[in-house]
C-alpha cells in the first residue's frame, strides 16, 4: 500500500522491496515509487528511498549533504564490521586513500596487466562455440574476471578463488536490511574475512598486484592496515562479482533480443553501447544508502537529519523522465549517463578493466556467432545488493 504525498508529509510506502518477490522483479516497484515523488518513506524499512535519476545521481555527487561517513549498508552491524572501507567515506579522508591505489588502477597499467584480454577473451568464445551450448554465467562471464582480477588483486591461485564469489555475493546481500534471508549470508562474510587475513597477507599476495601497493602504503603509515583489508575486501567483491553479472546480464538481453544482436553482428562498433545498455537496464549494484547530514529539501519533499536514503541505481537508470522507452533494450542508446557504475567521489574503480573484459568477451562472440538462443530457463539467486543471474543455459549458432 503507498500513500500520495501531502502537503504536511514525505510519501510513504509500505512495499517490502526487499522481499524475495520484489527482489525477483523489482522494477513495477521502482515504477510505482517513482510515481510517488521526488523521496519516499520506506515504512516496512524505517529507510527513505530516492528513486528518480534526477535526484539519484545529483545525490551521488552531493557527498557533504548525503554522507557515506556511517556506511552505505542497510543496517548498522554491517556498517561497524564494514568501518575503515573506502565505501564508508567521505572526502578527504576518502581521497587520501583512494590515491593509494588509483595509479595501480589507470588504465595504462590495467592494459598491461591485462595485456592478452583480446587472446583470452577468443579462446573462452571458441572453446563454447565449438560446444554449441554452455552457461552464460560460469562459462562465459565468469573465467575472465576470476582470471585477470584476482590476478590483479594479487590473491593465491588456488582452489579458493572460487569460494570468493560466493563469499563476495554473501557480503553483499548481509548489507540489506534485518532480515533472514539477510542474516543467511553471515557465513560467507566471516570465510571472507578470514581468508583476507590468513590468505591475503603481504608475503602470499602475487609479486607486482593491487593487494602488494596496498600493504606498501600500510608501511609508509599512508593507510591504517584494517583500511588496507576493507579496501582489499570493497575491491574483491566489487571487481569480479558485478562484472560477472553485467556481462551475464548483456549477454542475456541479447539472447532476448535477436534484432539487436544482428545490429551488433552487422556493426561491432556498437558493442560499448550494447553493454552500458544491458547495465543500464540490470544494474549489477541495485542500491546503496548514505546519511543526511543535513535537513534536505527535494522539490517540496524534506527528507530529515540523519536519515538513512537509499539510492536505488537500478530505478534511476529505468526513469521514464529521463530515458524514453526505459524498458526496452537498445543497442542504439549507449547511455553513458547511467549511474551503473555509480558517480561522483565513489565512482567504480574498477570500470576500466571491467569494461575491457566486457568489450573483448561481445567482440569475440560477434565476430563468431551468428545467433543467441536460451537454452533453458534463466535461473536468479535474489540479493539484497547485486542483481544478476546464478545460471544462463545458451545455444549458439
Amino acid at each position: 500500500m503507498t500513500t500520495a504525498k501531502t502537503s504536511s508529509s514525505i510519501p510513504e510506502s509500505d512495499v517490502e522491496l526487499f522481499s524475495t518477490t520484489a527482489l525477483m522483479d523489482p522494477y513495477p516497484h521502482y515504477a510505482a515509487l517513482r510515481g510517488l515523488g521526488p523521496a519516499v518513506y520506506l515504512s516496512e524499512y524505517d529507510l527513505y528511498g530516492l528513486f528518480r535519476y534526477e535526484h539519484v545521481r545529483p545525490a551521488l555527487v552531493d557527498w557533504e549533504r548525503f554522507s557515506s561517513a556511517e556506511g552505505i549498508a542497510m543496517n548498522p552491524t554491517t556498517n561497524e564490521a564494514m568501518e575503515g572501507s573506502l565505501l564508508g567515506m567521505d572526502p578527504p579522508r576518502q581521497r587520501e586513500v583512494r590515491t593509494v591505489f588509483t595509479d595501480a588502477l589507470r588504465p595504462k597499467y590495467v592494459r598491461k596487466v591485462a595485456s592478452d584480454l583480446e587472446q583470452l577473451a577468443g579462446q573462452t568464445v571458441d572453446d563454447l562455440v565449438r560446444r554449441g551450448e554452455f552457461d552464460g554465467v560460469t562459462d562465459f562471464a565468469q573465467r575472465l574476471p576470476v582470471d585477470i582480477v584476482l590476478d590483479l588483486i594479487g590473491f593465491p591461485r588456488d582452489e579458493q578463488r572460487e569460494e570468493i564469489l560466493d563469499w563476495a555475493l554473501g557480503a553483499f546481500n548481509y548489507m540489506g536490511p534485518y532480515s533472514d534471508h539477510q542474516a543467511s549470508s553471515l557465513p560467507d562474510v566471516q570465510a571472507l574475512a578470514q581468508y583476507l587475513t590468513t590468505k591475503a597477507t603481504p608475503e602470499k599476495l602475487l609479486p607486482d598486484s593491487f593487494g602488494q601497493i596496498v600493504w606498501e602504503a600500510v608501511g609508509r603509515g599512508d593507510i591504517t592496515e584494517n583500511e588496507a583489508l576493507m579496501t582489499m575486501s570493497a575491491y574483491a567483491c566489487a571487481g569480479v562479482d558485478t562484472t560477472i553479472a553485467g556481462i551475464s546480464s548483456a549477454l542475456w538481453l541479447l539472447a532476448r533480443n535477436p534484432d539487436e544482436w544482428a545490429k551488433v553482428r552487422q556493426d561491432p562498433t556498437t558493442v560499448p553501447g550494447a553493454f552500458l545498455e544491458g547495465l543500464r537496464m540490470e544494474a549489477p549494484i541495485q542500491s546503496f544508502t548514505r546519511v543526511t547530514t543535513c535537513n534536505v529539501d527535494l522539490d517540496g519533499v524534506m527528507i530529515p537529519t540523519g536519515s538513512r536514503v537509499v539510492l536505488s541505481y537500478g530505478s534511476a537508470n529505468r526513469d521514464e523522465r529521463h530515458y524514453p522507452d526505459p524498458d526496452r533494450f537498445r543497442v542504439s542508446r549507449n547511455p553513458s549517463d547511467s549511474v551503473a557504475f555509480g558517480f561522483g567521489v565513489h565512482n567504480c574503480p574498477g570500470r576500466v578493466l571491467a569494461t575491457m573484459e566486457a568489450h573483448a568477451l561481445f567482440n569475440a562472440l560477434a565476430s563468431r556467432v551468428e545467433k543467441i538462443d536460451l537454452a533453458g530457463e534463466p535461473v536468479r539467486a535474489p540479493n539484497n545488493i547485486i542483481r544478476g543471474l546464478e545460471r544462463l543455459p545458451i545455444r549458439v549458432t
